[in-house]
């Protein structure tokens, strides 16, 4: 089975690069606003692969992942991810952006990008590390 991880290699290598940008302008609005957008669908893509990597790879069942923070205590016992609580933080944060904005929701989301960038980076090596073993 190929497991294309491109698009979040992709997606996290843009989040980096657009807080490298945001890094060297801290007061440019514009540059936040689209860190926060790469936030934005770097969260999504991690969480969809995940999703796609224990259903089609591990075979979990359905039943056992129903809720986002399933999906993640699943991940973390096959070693995908370290923290469970950090990736709930990731995604609900995300989830805050798309719902309303402001200033501080802004600043706040803009912050937790920072953080997880890392998360992201390290859940692209556990997949492309989890789905390049044989067997």
């Amino acid at each position: 089975m190929v497991f294309d991880l491109d698009p979040l290699d992709r997606a996290v290598a843009q989040l980096e690069k657009g807080l490298a940008q945001a890094g060297a302008a801290p007061d440019d609005d514009l540059a936040r606003d689209g860190v926060i957008q790469r936030f934005e669908y770097t969260i999504d893509l991690s969480w969809k692969l995940l999703q796609r990597y224990l259903k089609q790879v591990a075979q979990i069942d359905d039943t056992v992942i129903r809720t986002k923070k399933d999906l993640f205590r699943e991940a973390a016992r096959l070693g995908l991810i370290a923290d469970v609580g950090t990736w709930i933080e990731n995604y609900e944060a995300r989830n805050e952006t798309s719902h309303t904005y402001n200033a501080r929701v802004a600043k706040r989301v803009f912050e937790r990008a920072r953080i997880s960038v890392g998360d992201a980076r390290r859940l692209l090596e556990a997949l492309r590390d989890a789905t390049s073993s044989p067997g």
